[in-house]
């Protein structure tokens, strides 16, 4: 393995880890395989980037579409993805309401939920299809020249700063499940969802907080990979076989185990394309999937860790 390629599969792993983290923890405390999870990466992205086109047409001559050096976007961007962010929730929790809350109340099997999962899934890509067509869209089209970080890497800033973002936010999430009353919660019902509500816990409430929490960094990981890449209506789906990969390998219920699972598939991705070529990318997820079923299904760090 070349320095290069372990700088470009850490960059492709940390979108993958992000999304893999909400999957993993809609798992652990909803019980159900959420097959939305890569949609709402896409759906993220496109919210983001219409808000982020809406404030600069409703600024355009009055302040300068100039990026933030040494960064390939403006300011604009930040704000829209905080912006797209509280839609891809509002998404999340609508989503829920209609479908999924209602089917848990008439205790449908995980099965049901899964194949709604996956119905859903299928309606909102259809969705981003019919609203921006299968076009490609980019959040800007600046091109940056890689920067020497020694030993033979090079790396953008757009790809320094996705690392970085990642690695904080993957450490105020670890600390708001591990250090806060919230964050206890979540790991009794996940635990136990009865027990829980007979102790008292709001388990509907925990339930919010999963979906707020699983479809923030959704958006995130959206704004990354369209920002190092593009955005399309069907990358979520792409993803989707990374991100069960990664959440199997990590542990389900592990945010670290997300997180480093992430890694370890954008690593092997970037090594099968390196040694095998663009076309077999998937199938190092899958071989990873298929590894850690077989020698460990509890994943690296175990459920719950």
């Amino acid at each position: 393995m070349t320095p290069q390629l372990l700088v470009n599969g850490l960059v492709a792993g940390t979108t993958i880890g992000l999304g893999a983290i909400g999957l993993s923890l809609t798992y652990s405390i909803l019980r159900f395989a959420n097959f939305t999870q890569g949609d709402l990466i896409a759906w993220g992205a496109y919210l983001t980037l219409t808000v982020a086109s809406a404030i600069a047409g409703l600024l355009a001559g009055l302040a300068p579409a100039t990026p933030l050096a040494p960064f390939s976007f403006g300011w604009t961007l930040p704000v829209a993805l905080l912006a797209g962010m509280a839609l891809t929730v509002l998404l999340a929790l609508a989503l829920d309401a209609v479908l999924f809350a209602r089917l848990r109340a008439r205790g449908a099997d995980a099965i049901i939920l899964v194949m709604a999962g996956f119905g859903a899934s299928m309606a909102l890509r259809a969705g981003l299809e019919f609203i921006y067509t299968s076009a490609p869209a980019y959040f800007t089209h600046e091109l940056q020249i890689a920067r020497p970080l020694g030993l033979g890497m090079r790396a953008t800033p757009d790809q320094l700063l996705v690392l970085g973002l990642t690695a904080v936010l993957v450490l105020a999430l670890h600390l708001l499940v591990t250090r806060t009353a919230t964050g206890r919660a979540m790991r009794a019902v996940s635990e136990n969802p009865a027990l829980a509500a007979v102790y008292g816990l709001d388990v509907a409430r925990v339930v919010r907080v999963t979906w707020i929490i699983g479809a923030g960094l959704a958006c995130v990981a959206g704004v990354m990979s369209g920002l190092l890449v593009q955005i399309r209506p069907t990358m979520g789906f792409d993803l989707l076989l990374p991100l069960f990969a990664a959440t199997i390998l990590g542990g389900i219920g592990s945010i670290p185990g997300a997180m480093v699972g992430g890694l370890v598939i954008g690593l092997s991705e970037a090594l099968a394309v390196q040694l095998l070529g663009a076309e077999w990318r998937a199938a190092a997820a899958f071989v990873v999937l298929v590894a850690v079923l077989i020698l460990r299904p509890s994943g690296l760090f175990g459920r719950g860790a």
